[in-house]
């Protein structure tokens, strides 16, 4: 429940509940110090009247207390005083006959007050008991003194410590939800500044947040920061995208339509099997570049922190290689798959470097391969790198444009009309999606490829 409400309601609460908590605590435990000593003062009391009356039944030689000394008893403790004094051997000496009844078990020593609560004519009372030594000659001895009193003051004092331990907790609780509620307000006010500030910005407006912001919002805000950064990379990528292929799929679609119109109006059936002819080879280049140009968008776009997986860089390759092999052997090409050190297993994307593997295969056979030529394909393991080679002995690329050849749409030759000048590109991509290098290196016959990944 409490994830679904606001953030200041949390804050409010995740405070105020504590408190109040605590307060309560304070004002129960007060109240409870307070009726203690409440009940220690009363009980002092007590025993002080019994004394009193004990001392003035002696000196009036067993009369009754004055009506005068009971009344300013009464208006001094605030409830009326009852007592009865038993002399030697159980004798009633004065007082009233029916006291409250002892608890069971009590046990009244000389000199030792006893307290204890009880009811008195269907009233609770508080009520004290003392054993006394007199020695006066009518009625000598060990004198029982017995003191009761109703409770009504007590409880009205009791009742009074209530009402001031509730009055103050609510004073306190409801200061304190003045005050946090006004500072959190006051102290959410940055995030408030930050969300109105983004929330100002048109949807096209991705710049890195500069304004200040409290050390707690930091993090925030750099999270945000490398979220913007991101999004600004995904969307230049996407425009990227779709400028190449509207730039590159521009002449292929033209020249679509141009040869279906021409094989419209073809004169003879001869002259529109060619015209067909020609059509579904550009079509078939056509969906070339749109795979080519989607396998490039599905590089940029994946996250490697998310894929990474240890590959069996061997299998991976050989798998590819395989039936590569299997389809060049009609042309008369060997194909050969070599591994050199000590294989393990590769922290890679296997989607991503299966991508990268075919194209080079592809990049090979267009390019490099001849009928009666060779490719030589090797995966070399170093202590702390690996590396793919892919050497074939076909015309090669002259050294000026060995970098070149990585850029994407160049060619070259821009005759050749089986590539679109994309593949390598690709392979780029990966390997700089990976963190490591690649080079197009011209040999005396033909060029090599060699990809490099670093431990």
């Amino acid at each position: 429940m409490l994830r679904r409400l606001s953030l200041r309601t949390r804050l409010f609460l995740l405070l105020i509940l504590p408190l109040v908590a605590v307060a309560t605590a304070a004002s129960f435990a007060r109240y409870q110090s307070a009726n203690e000593l409440s009940q220690e003062l009363y009980d002092n009391t007590l025993l002080v009247v019994a004394l009193t009356i004990s001392r003035d039944v002696v000196i009036s030689e067993g009369d009754m207390l004055t009506e005068q000394l009971l009344d300013e008893l009464t208006a001094a403790l605030g409830d009326p005083v009852y007592y009865r004094i038993t002399g030697p051997g159980g004798r009633f000496v004065t007082g009233y006959s029916d006291p409250p009844d002892l608890p069971e078990n009590s046990l009244i020593e000389g000199g030792a007050p006893v307290f204890f609560d009880s009811v008195s004519l269907g009233r609770p009372v508080r009520a004290v008991v003392l054993r006394e030594f007199i020695s006066e000659p009518q009625f000598g001895g060990w004198v029982t003194v017995e003191v009761w009193q109703t409770v009504s003051q007590r409880l009205a004092l009791s009742r009074t410590l209530v009402t001031q331990s509730i009055f103050l907790l609510g004073s306190v609780i409801l200061t304190a939800a003045l005050i946090l509620w006004f500072g959190i307000q006051l102290g959410l006010k940055p995030l408030l500044d930050l969300r109105d500030a983004i929330g100002q910005r048109s949807a096209d407006d991705l710049r890195p947040i500069r304004r200040w912001v409290p050390p707690e919002l930091r993090p925030l805000v750099q999270t945000s920061n490398s979220l913007f950064d991101r999004l600004a990379a995904a969307f230049a990528l996407r425009d990227a995208f779709i400028s190449d292929a509207a730039h590159q799929m521009r002449n292929p679609v033209a020249a679509i339509q141009s040869q279906a119109e021409a094989a419209i109006s073809a004169p003879s059936e001869t002259d529109l099997r060619a015209r067909v002819v020609d059509l579904a080879e550009t079509a078939r280049a056509t969906s070339r570049l749109t795979s080519q140009l989607l396998s490039l968008e599905r590089v940029r776009g994946r996250s490697l922190k998310i894929l990474v997986q240890p590959v069996d860089l061997v299998a991976l390759v050989r798998d590819k290689v395989r039936p590569f092999a299997e389809g060049q052997l009609r042309r008369d090409v060997d194909v050969a798959f070599t591994v050199t050190g000590e294989p393990r297993p590769i922290d890679c994307d296997p989607v991503l470097v299966e991508e990268m593997v075919s194209n080079l295969l592809d990049n090979a056979a267009k390019y490099g391969l001849r009928p009666g030529g060779q490719l030589d394909v090797t995966v070399a393991f170093d202590p702390h790198r690996v590396k793919m080679r892919f050497a074939d002995d076909g015309p090669g690329v002259p050294a000026e444009l060995a970098e070149r050849v990585f850029d994407r749409f160049f060619r070259l030759d821009d005759s050749q009309p089986l590539g679109c000048g994309l593949g390598l590109a690709i392979v780029k991509d990966v390997v700089n999606a990976h963190a490591g290098e690649v080079f197009c290196i011209p040999q005396p016959a033909g060029v090599l490829f060699e990809v490099v990944f670093h431990r």
